[in-house]
């Protein structure tokens, strides 16, 4: 049974340059942007089923009333803080009021030279009655101009009345020798919510029920939800982190100023042990996939 009302309309994913264009029932959900003008490729900007905007725009675009911290936080993407040392999640060297959000300063782990991630090719786009598919290729690029791994991004589109999904599929292969996957919070797949979405205006829920960033930052859960009013409308967005992944259920960097993130590399932060490694090592030819 078609998802859709109106069917025919669809799923339909378009490609104008370096930007895949995703619509649903010819309503605009999504652009992904993959071209050289940003180290990594990201999704902005997110739109519920009525077309409210959920993710924040900055420093894609400057919307008055918005946050200017973290400029490296861009809308909904996947990237981590230390791959072999290099640092793909940061873009370069931010000062502290960069690094400053709701009057809090929040230190990154280490200063790390930064790598980008760099697109080869698109390897699918399928639109259809009920979904649509976008599957990219890159390759992860340290500041020496050489690659040290290939990155794979795979999403599914859906949506009806009411609701929109995406299925997102990440994979990391060691075809140029050992990933090795650092521990640091600086990870890993991302949304940064819209304004409204953030501080007392909004409600942060896990899957065990505790609320507030306190109860979820650096705890293990199946799923993360920021609930509450964006231009008027009331709506929610989660995380769901796929049983299959790595350390399931895992960990979140997920804070109040609107910083979303799933992480499961981060544990000498998030348990506040020093003597803990998170890090995860991919053997030369192998691949880690995770799920969301």
């Amino acid at each position: 049974v078609p998802l859709l009302a109106n069917a025919q309309e669809g799923v339909h994913v378009r490609r104008p340059g370096d930007q895949i264009e995703i619509t649903v029932g010819g309503k605009s959900f999504a652009t992904y942007s993959f071209g050289p003008e940003a180290p990594k490729p990201y999704m902005y900007p997110l739109r519920s089923a009525q077309g409210t905007i959920i993710t924040r725009g900055y420093p894609m675009v400057n919307i008055p009333g918005e946050d200017h911290d973290h400029p490296h936080h861009r809308a909904m993407y996947f990237a981590h803080g230390d791959i072999n040392g290099i640092d793909f999640w940061g873009e370069k060297v931010e000062s502290r009021k960069q690094q400053t959000a709701g009057g809090k300063y929040y230190a990154t782990s280490e200063e790390l030279p930064k790598g980008r991630t760099v697109f080869r090719k698109i390897e699918e786009i399928k639109s259809g009655p009920d979904f649509a598919t976008l599957k990219a290729d890159f390759d992860l690029v340290g500041p020496d101009g050489k690659a040290i791994a290939s990155e794979t991004q795979e999403y599914v589109f859906r949506g009806d009345a009411s609701t929109r999904t995406i299925d997102c599929t990440f994979t990391i292969t060691a075809n140029y020798g050992p990933v090795k996957m650092g521990d640091t919070k600086e990870g890993t797949f991302a949304i940064r919510v819209a304004h409204d979405l953030t501080g007392s205006k909004a409600r942060m829920l896990n899957s065990n029920g505790k609320v507030g960033e306190k109860g979820i930052w650096g705890k293990r859960a199946d799923w993360v939800d920021y609930s509450g009013a964006v231009k008027g409308e009331k709506l929610g967005i989660t995380i769901f982190d796929n049983p299959q992944n790595l350390r399931h259920p895992t960990t979140w960097h997920a804070r109040d100023y609107g910083l979303f993130a799933v992480n499961p590399f981060g544990e000498h932060d998030f348990y506040h042990d020093p003597k803990r490694d998170g890090s995860y090592t991919i053997a030369p030819g192998q691949s880690l996939t995770l799920r969301y």
